[in-house]
């Protein structure tokens, strides 16, 4: 291996404690409300360590857990009682859903001030105009993973592979912002390795195990893998793979251990942002 490998357990980490030194000097403690329907076990494992997370930094975490057959009229109404009450600060409502429930329908009616997954279309629309906004956590975790690896985006080629409202297109809009020449590369892209190829910037986000070889890889490139697969034998794995575009790029982020960790970390950096823009209105 001869890129530096940029860690995201150890820059979440950095995160985490200046967060929770800027709570500990806020009059109030933030609070961040999730709710969970059905049994999925990844989703269950993933808001067990947002709790978690949540509480380490100072913050209050509220989990509401609804059975799968939860109707959209009550998860609705559950998601406008926390709408309304005053001392929750931010609102996630955790994906995937289960199939007969209209995940856009349930984004929408969150309160866009407390839109801490900044997926609602009024946080989306600020951002794809380059205004402050809450915005969507992969995207700004793997930001500040850029920042931490030292790289300088203005006028860098950046290709984000993978157009996914949740993480594709915001991490084009947040690229954008930073004066970087973005191209969004997709399943109908021609010759999608030569486009990789040319990149600085490499952020991989399909979902696709390994997609991404290391001929792939420009020379001294930085690759940040957003892709996380559970492959037969058990083993967990990127979008790109590891150890060959190891031996190419300048800076790769691993699989796990990378992306994930700044994924809840920018979610409570949300939920304070929140919680300060709202209690200073």
């Amino acid at each position: 291996m001869t890129a530096r490998l940029i860690d995201g357990r150890a820059v979440a980490l950095d995160l985490r404690t200046a967060l929770a030194a800027r709570v500990a000097g806020l009059p109030y403690q933030p609070a961040l409300a999730v709710v969970l329907v059905g049994e999925d076990p990844a989703s269950a494992v993933y808001v067990r360590n947002k709790d978690r997370a949540a509480q380490q930094a100072g913050l209050t975490a509220r989990t509401i857990r609804l059975p799968a057959d939860t109707t959209e009229p009550d998860l609705l109404a559950v998601v406008a009682a926390l709408n309304a009450d005053p001392e929750i600060d931010g609102i996630l409502v955790q994906l995937p859903l289960p199939p007969h429930l209209r995940a856009r329908a349930v984004i929408e009616a969150i309160d866009p001030a407390k839109d801490v997954d900044g997926f609602h279309p009024i946080n989306v629309d600020r951002l794809s105009d380059g205004l402050v906004t809450l915005a969507p956590c992969t995207p700004s975790g793997v930001m500040k993973l850029l920042a931490a690896a030292g790289v300088k985006l203005p006028g860098a080629r950046a290709l984000v592979l993978g157009r996914s409202t949740i993480v594709g297109r915001p991490m084009a809009a947040l690229l954008l912002a930073a004066d970087a020449t973005v191209t969004i590369a997709h399943s109908r892209t021609r010759d999608l390795a030569a486009e990789c190829r040319r990149a600085d910037v490499l952020i991989a986000a399909v979902g696709k195990p390994e997609l991404v070889r290391g001929d792939w890889i420009g020379p001294g490139a930085t690759v940040i893998d957003v892709g996380i697969n559970r492959l037969p034998d058990g083993r967990l794995v990127g979008d790109v793979a590891f150890d060959e575009a190891a031996a190419i790029a300048g800076a790769i982020t691993p699989v796990p251990g990378g992306v994930g960790p700044m994924t809840v970390a920018c979610l409570l950096e949300n939920t304070v942002a929140a919680a300060e823009l709202r209690r200073r209105a």
